[in-house]
């Protein structure tokens, strides 16, 4: 998988997509990541990407020529490209959505700042995603969230595939607590059934507390 990302602030992805899994689906040539830094793709001496809206407003508005220009680059080494343009109105990134977006050769994304972006700028976008009912300073946040949601479910990525299968909102449910030694700590115990080596009761005993745990989470989340 090939992913671009074009904003204003490369910088704040270098340490982020050096780590960890990301790190790793990078070595393993699972996935390619460019970020695009949006002011190459300007042409006046201040490298402006924003603007003064028409008609007056507070904030100011992405301009989109340095948009266009930098998806025109894009395209132009790569013919198969879903773009993703980050916006309060677009819709909620689920752990479903990153199931569909694994399947793309390659992804785009599109992360605004200031007031959001020329109105144009959405014709560019295959998808208008957020990440939730709150306001970020920009989309670049998001992006990271987007970009390490999917990268994991990439066949080859995690050294134990199996681990998906049991994950948080795979099947519907939150994922059972989990424990690990010691078998006391400040008083709390380890619950018995999962010492017992009985793995049909410890199945039960999973299925149950996870049932449990996101009902609980349904409810205070109202």
């Amino acid at each position: 998988m090939n992913i671009y990302i074009i904003t204003i602030f490369p910088d704040m992805f270098e340490s982020v997509f050096k780590e960890t899994i990301i790190k790793r689906a990078q070595e393993k040539g699972k996935v390619s990541i460019e970020t695009i830094d949006l002011r190459k793709f300007t042409h006046d001496a201040h490298r402006t990407t924003d603007d003064y809206p028409y008609g007056g407003g507070a904030g100011m508005i992405m301009k989109p020529e340095p948009i266009y220009e930098a998806m025109d680059y894009i395209k132009s080494k790569d013919d198969d490209i879903y773009t993703v343009l980050f916006t309060p109105q677009g819709k909620i990134f689920n752990q479903k959505k990153a199931h569909e977006l694994k399947h793309k050769k390659s992804l785009a994304f599109i992360c605004g700042r200031y007031e959001g972006f020329d109105e144009r700028v959405r014709y560019l976008a295959d998808e208008e995603m957020s990440i939730g009912k709150f306001i970020l300073s920009g989309g670049e946040i998001a992006a990271m969230v987007v970009v390490d949601s999917v990268v994991r479910l990439i066949p080859g990525v995690l050294g134990n595939e199996e681990s998906l299968k049991e994950e948080t909102f795979e099947n519907g449910l939150i994922e059972y607590p989990q424990y690990t030694r010691p078998r006391v700590y400040r008083g709390m115990e380890v619950p018995d059934v999962l010492l017992s080596g009985n793995h049909q009761k410890i199945r039960e005993w999973r299925q149950q507390k996870s049932i449990e745990k996101t009902l609980n989470t349904e409810v205070e989340n109202g």
